[in-house]
């Protein structure tokens, strides 16, 4: 974290204060009135300084006040073109960037607005990575007591118990690492997640999921506890006893997939499967998002087009001339 820190103050004592005053005003008030969650926060402060840099790099402006249209245009350009940056991630850096200059013309530190004068990129969508049922199946019977990995503790557990629950629940990895013990209720079935934003939802836990986390509540997690000598409110720890990081996370998935001859396996692909497979066994596309807890359908659609078997199932069976 400090080595984090110490490159972000390098950066910022490269950038004249007329560039990245400004962004500190704007990052106060995301962080204080906004109540966006850290990671968002990090990549409004990545955009946002990838843009005065590059304009400071070129020494087109030394304030916001002469930023025009066509720099904004150009940096976009540079992103693609030098960077490599997807078209996804380039229309999360024109949001920030949209947002910022609103921001600014709002307090009065320009006049006009350039970015108005902007056109959205083309967003070509990748179809999300999914596994298969079967796949699914290999991957979470990957942590069994053959496969444990690290001598002494049973995190074979553990790592089950995680593989359900992100499948069972469509969890981002993030929402894995703090799910805590009071949003669990086992006998009932549900779990209560707090995804991005703050915002909370319920989804259902299937017996499968409920089976692995009750005997990793039982037989794993005391131990970890014991190695910190305190008991966290989160529900899946590391073998110290601390929260579980995405890192750690990632880390783990991939090892388990490699167990089960599975290659390119990452934790959001389970969330990607989750819904994948809902649709295609019939889920109506709106409870999918509320399971999901995407604010904007069009977000979910993506999925309706990766399972294009059963589109065909239902024309064969539905259409007078099929």
């Amino acid at each position: 974290m400090e080595a984090g820190v110490q490159t972000e103050q390098n950066t910022n004592e490269l950038l004249p204060a007329t560039l990245i005053g400004p962004i500190d005003s704007f990052m106060l008030i995301v962080r204080v009135e906004y109540g966006l969650s850290e990671n968002t926060q990090l990549a409004y402060r990545r955009d946002l300084q990838d843009m005065a840099e590059d304009l400071a790099r070129r020494e087109l402006v030394s304030s916001y006040q002469q930023v025009t249209g066509e720099h904004l245009a150009n940096h976009l350009a540079w992103l693609r073109r030098e960077q490599e940056m997807a078209s996804t991630s380039i229309i999360r850096h024109l949001s920030s960037i949209r947002v910022f200059f609103r921001y600014l013309e709002a307090s009065g530190m320009i006049q006009s607005n350039p970015t108005e004068v902007l056109l959205r990129p083309t967003r070509w969508r990748n179809l999300p990575g999914v596994l298969s049922p079967k796949q699914v199946v290999s991957l979470i019977n990957s942590a069994c007591p053959e496969n444990q990995l690290r001598k002494g503790l049973p995190l074979w557990m553990r790592d089950r118990a995680i593989l359900e629950a992100m499948y069972a629940c469509g969890l981002r990895a993030t929402e894995a690492c703090t799910l805590k013990l009071a949003w669990l209720d086992l006998e009932l079935g549900m779990v209560r997640i707090r995804g991005k934003g703050g915002n909370q939802r319920l989804v259902p836990i299937g017996a499968p999921a409920r089976s692995a986390i009750a005997q990793y509540l039982e037989s794993c997690r005391p131990a970890l506890c014991k190695t910190t000598g305190t008991d966290s409110d989160i529900v899946f720890l590391s073998r110290t006893g601390r929260e579980l990081d995405r890192i750690a996370l990632w880390q783990m998935i991939r090892r388990r997939a490699k167990l089960a001859g599975l290659r390119h396996v990452h934790p959001h692909m389970l969330r990607h499967s989750f819904a994948t497979h809902l649709l295609s066994g019939g889920a109506d596309l709106r409870v999918v998002q509320e399971l999901l807890g995407h604010a904007d359908i069009s977000t979910t659609q993506i999925y309706t087009h990766v399972d294009a078997s059963r589109l065909k199932q239902i024309h064969t069976s539905f259409h007078p001339r099929a």
